[in-house]
């Protein structure tokens, strides 16, 4: 993988710590992500008690890139078209194209969707 920046859903941080082969290759990309993901990520592993959420969580803070209010306004007009989206995924996405950059998931709501890396 390049040096190109990427955003990280939520999903793309699971399948990393649980060490899918298709995600290793994005194991040292530049990445970006918003809070939102990162709570969902901290809720999720606090949940599953699968490992230490918080340090977890503490250990991606620094991934972390700024939400606007207009991100927020296009992202749930895009949950209003497309309803399956989460909050912190439609944000996400909104964020990672207002960047510029790929938003890397294997979230089958975002599959032929622009400006995604789908990786399952």
């Amino acid at each position: 993988m390049d040096e190109e920046t990427i955003f990280f859903d939520t999903y793309a941080f699971f399948e990393i710590l649980e060490a899918n082969p298709e995600y290793k290759r994005f194991e040292s990309a530049k990445a970006v992500t918003t809070i939102f993901n990162l709570a969902e990520l901290n809720f999720a592993l606090k949940r599953d008690k699968k490992r230490a959420a918080d340090e977890t969580t503490l250990k991606y803070a620094e991934l972390l890139t700024e939400v606007t209010a207009e991100d927020v306004i296009n992202a749930m007009t895009l949950r209003m078209e497309k309803r399956a989206l989460s909050i912190p995924d439609a944000i996400g996405y909104t964020v990672a194209k207002r960047l510029g950059i790929k938003f890397l998931t294997g979230d089958k709501e975002f599959k032929g969707m622009e400006s995604v890396e789908f990786v399952k």
